[in-house]
């Protein structure tokens, strides 16, 4: 039976370029390189580049990553000083930030967790939200 997430890949157009963006401007740590990609990790997640011709999605879809209230705005604004372009801006709970990688995959830099999200459900719910569980 499934345990969790194992790792995450995505395709990259130029690993130099997406090695420095990973590590250098989100802290990511790389373990090895290869001339087809790289094994970096955040927390304990195991991420992946893998060179490849990237087709990011026009959707909604992104990946979200964890981030400390307390280290937020020093982020956010390392990020909007290096130009990263930003696709949406925060509507929801919690601060967030949402921004580029060099191909055009969607991030987001969230604080907060999956119980704030619910606690805050229940004070401003979503149009149709119906309760699966406890």
């Amino acid at each position: 039976m499934l345990q969790g997430l194992n790792h995450i890949t995505i395709a990259v157009s130029d690993l130099e370029r997406s090695l420095a963006f990973y590590t250098e401007l989100l802290g990511m740590k790389a373990h090895v390189r290869w001339d087809g990609g790289a094994y970096l990790s955040l927390g304990g997640v195991w991420f992946c580049l893998s060179c490849d011709n990237p087709m990011p999605g026009l959707d909604y879809s992104h990946i979200a990553l964890d981030i400390a209230e307390q280290d937020f705005t020093a982020f956010a604004t390392k990020l909007r000083q290096a130009a990263v372009p930003e696709w949406q801006q925060n509507s929801s709970e919690g601060q967030s930030v949402y921004f580029l990688d060099p191909d055009g995959h969607k991030l987001e830099a969230h604080c907060g967790n999956l119980q704030t999200r619910l606690d805050a459900l229940k004070n401003k719910p979503y149009s149709g939200l119906v309760w699966l569980s406890e």
